[in-house]
């Protein structure tokens, strides 16, 4: 089961409390304040761990709880501090506080970490009250409580290339052919439950990796169909390709229905740098040239048939072009030869 959202409680440990006692050995008389300080209550953390692909964990348990820290002790022994609690999700989850909405960290590498709560400090023995006038000090500080809170984790999945589409498209046949990966394909509208991952292996050992959403519908950016719900997934994408078949009714306005929903959803999305792809070739006659769809900002237009694996060398060699253009333009350079159609 793919769970791309999920909403827990978190609870840091408590501090643990400061001592008052007093130094008693023979031969020392009015040994004075021997309290130790109180262990540190442990944090909640979020670590991010490649061998992870959703969230499902968290359907099994919402509340999580940190160590508390122990007290302090005699003879200035101060208490341990209590252990971290490592929640381990998988690279790409976003964590927002539930009642702010304030977004807290994103953990993109595996590895990464980031404290979502903060255990408390340990309350001071009474050895830290001593002074000059109040040498044998009774009273010790108590430990603080840790941080509580209600944290909503989402999964954007970590793609180079998005693709992008009605139902039916085409997009998980187009994924089966060039990776691995095995989503459903059938000949109904609304197949892709769920987000899919492949990696395409080209020559040079190169390789990307491309993110299949569910269908999008006019309307997705409010709420409609299936693809509202994953259409963060595509957020993090460095190219995007968006699939028009050649069977679509009409595909210039297919193709405008899609740019709209995206601009509407997120302005990041509307300025990603996108391939189109007219899909299906394989259902036109020997004679027939095909629909034509006029996209003045895409980085080329190419037609091809997942199927009888037409056009796709074409198409894939584009997708790695621009996605080489899109890191290298992040690492510093920018090969603006990449960004013509």
């Amino acid at each position: 089961m793919f769970v791309d959202r999920s909403v827990v409680e978190v609870i840091a440990g408590t501090g643990g409390s400061g001592s008052a006692a007093f130094r008693r050995e023979t031969g020392v008389p009015r040994g004075g304040p021997a309290g130790g300080d109180g262990g540190k209550g442990g944090d909640v953390h979020l670590q991010a761990d490649s061998q992870l692909a959703t969230l499902l964990d968290f359907g099994y348990g919402r509340h999580y709880k940190a160590e508390r820290g122990m007290h302090g002790a005699g003879k200035d022994m101060t208490g341990r501090s209590g252990e971290d609690l490592v929640l381990r999700v998988p690279p790409g989850t976003v964590a927002y506080d539930a009642q702010t909405e304030e977004l807290i960290g994103e953990l993109l590498t595996d590895g990464e970490s980031i404290v979502i709560a903060k255990g408390g400090r340990g309350g001071r023995g009474n050895t830290r009250f001593k002074t000059a006038t109040t040498q044998a000090p009774r009273h010790c500080e108590p430990g603080e409580e840790g941080e509580e809170r209600t944290i909503r984790l989402e999964l954007k999945l970590i793609a180079d290339v998005g693709l992008v589409g009605e139902p039916n498209a085409g997009k998980s046949t187009m994924l089966a052919a060039v990776t691995a990966a095995t989503p459903k394909v059938a000949a109904y509208p609304f197949t892709t439950l769920q987000p899919n991952l492949g990696v395409v292996q080209l020559s040079g050992f190169r390789s990307f990796v491309i993110a299949d959403i569910p269908g999008i519908i006019e309307g997705a950016h409010e709420g409609k169909g299936l693809g509202h719900q994953f259409l963060r997934h595509i957020e993090r994408t460095r190219v995007l390709l968006l699939m028009i078949p050649v069977d679509a009714e009409d595909p210039q306005a297919e193709y405008e229905r899609i740019r709209a929903e995206l601009e509407a959803y997120s302005v990041d999305l509307a300025t990603t740098p996108f391939v189109v792809g007219l899909s299906k070739t394989d259902m036109l006659g020997p004679d027939d040239p095909g629909p034509t769809v006029l996209a003045d900002n895409a980085l080329g237009v190419f037609s091809f048939s997942a199927i009888a694996r037409k056009g796709l060398p074409e198409l894939l060699e584009k997708l790695w072009e621009a996605r080489d253009a899109v890191t290298a333009e992040e690492r510093g350079s920018s090969p603006d030869e990449w960004w013509t159609p």
